[in-house]
């Protein structure tokens, strides 16, 4: 469903109320007015409404609680949160000063209205807004597309979305846009210097593939690789049933990644963007790569399996390894990588790392313009013989258990040894709970902090 402002020229105010700007804002009302905000018991709490309706019974003007600092600090998009609650009708919000603020909650607006419908009907808000004045609407819808994007590819479940679904999500990403893709698949990727990815993939009946998506003829190059997973059992080491229910999201960082290709895209940004997804199924079978095997990457190094659900890595690392060949100027890889990092920040804030401080600020700085959080950890080099088992150069899953989130991130940065600027982001991609314009289900995760970092990260 399209994501997109209200083109009405005939729509109901709106106006954005916090409780410190209460008592001002009554005194402009009219006494019945003011006696129908008495009546609801209307405090401009973080995300309430009070529409108040004219003769005929209909809204004529509407108000929408921002709550108080605390409150804001605590919740993002409260505006989103009201329009489910508004009565059907076009609406002109008022009340936020241009600037992030109001990009903010615009951007909530669009996103509340992402319903995943693939399966069951479910009928979009009746509440539309018009672009508020002030805010850039063709960037926010294309914000709001490739945010519904990422959500949907994480949504469908992985008997609709196997490694050939995502490669078709790819190519009609590419044809929407002008882009073009190669895909190496099955025994393919051992001839073409991928075999981490076969290894990973080649016990499904789905066959592992690379997608590799390019766009744009001019400007700095731009890679990113996203981890395409669309199931994980956990191989031979296999999962609990506990921690295989939500293993369709696995995928998250492809969905994320494209995502975040397709907001690039529309936006006419202008760099040479090229996106690569491993995108495979971990299953279980007699083809299934072991514990205590070792995988030759792409790279040369040797890498011991100590645990076959610590996948995610390697098939990046075949990838990683292909992108850095080209010596990009950015290399940026988002993956459902560990529970580490869920136990360091839990699910709303994705830890990234990056090679060169100055670009970790970069990303720091632009999301918490955005509302995006994220929160850096360091590629911390103590920790590098951890990864080293000895017998082979890498070992995939080191024993002992702390910063976990860490020595994975240390184990991609080996293969990306040409190329000086690495960023990685280690993602939840999930909505345990409903939130403003956040259904439980799916979501995107440092895909707009990017966004808006990019311009100067590559000097665009």
């Amino acid at each position: 469903m399209p994501l997109t402002f209200s083109r009405s020229d005939n729509a109901i105010p709106l106006v954005a109320v916090a409780p410190t700007g209460l008592a001002a804002w009554q005194n402009g009302l009219s006494p019945a007015q003011r006696a129908w905000v008495k009546v609801n018991g209307f405090d401009a709490g973080a995300g309430s409404v009070l529409a108040f309706p004219g003769d005929d019974g209909a809204p004529v003007l509407a108000a929408v609680g921002l709550g108080d600092e605390k409150a804001r600090r605590r919740k993002r998009f409260v505006v989103g949160a009201a329009r489910a609650k508004l009565p059907g009708g076009d609406y002109d919000l008022q009340g936020i000063v241009p600037g992030p603020d109001l990009d903010e909650a615009a951007l909530g607006w669009l996103l509340a209205g992402y319903r995943f419908a693939k399966f069951a009907a479910s009928p979009p808000p009746r509440a539309r807004l018009v672009a508020p004045r002030g805010v850039d609407a063709p960037r926010l819808e294309a914000i709001a597309a490739g945010e519904a994007l990422t959500r949907d590819l994480i949504n469908t479940p992985a008997s609709h979305m196997g490694p050939g679904e995502l490669e078709q999500a790819a190519r009609d990403l590419a044809a929407a846009h002008g882009a073009r893709v190669e895909v190496v698949e099955g025994e393919e990727l051992n001839a073409r210097g991928l075999p981490m990815i076969h290894a990973v993939g080649r016990a499904s009946d789905r066959a592992p593939r690379l997608l590799d998506l390019r766009w744009g003829d001019a400007g700095p190059r731009l890679t990113l690789v996203g981890k395409g997973v669309c199931f994980d059992t956990g191989g031979l080491n296999i999962k609990p049933g506990g921690s295989m229910g939500l293993m369709k999201k696995d995928m998250g960082g492809a969905a994320t990644v494209l995502g975040l290709a397709r907001m690039i895209m529309v936006l006419g940004l202008p760099v040479r963007l090229r996106v690569l997804i491993p995108a495979v199924e971990n299953a279980i079978g007699g083809a299934a790569f072991r514990p205590q095997d070792i995988l030759v990457s792409r790279k040369g190094l040797t890498v011991e399996i100590n645990n076959t659900d610590a996948e995610g890595r390697l098939v990046l690392a075949d990838a990683l390894a292909l992108a850095d060949e080209e010596r990009p100027d950015l290399v940026l890889s988002m993956a459902t990588l560990t529970g580490a990092a869920r136990v360091a920040l839990g699910p709303d804030i994705a830890p990234f790392f990056a090679t060169r401080p100055e670009d970790a600020a970069q990303v720091a700085r632009a999301a918490a313009v955005v509302r995006d959080p994220v929160w850096e950890l360091p590629f911390w080099d103590a920790y590098e013989p951890v990864i080293e088992p000895g017998i082979a150069d890498l070992d995939n899953a080191p024993k002992g258990g702390m910063a976990g989130a860490i020595t994975a991130a240390l184990f991609l940065r080996r293969f990306v040894t040409d190329t000086p600027r690495y960023l990685h982001f280690d993602i939840y991609g999930w909505q345990p709970t409903a939130a403003p314009a956040r259904p439980k289900g799916g979501v995107g995760q440092g895909a707009r902090a990017l966004l808006e970092a990019l311009p100067g990260l590559l000097d665009l």
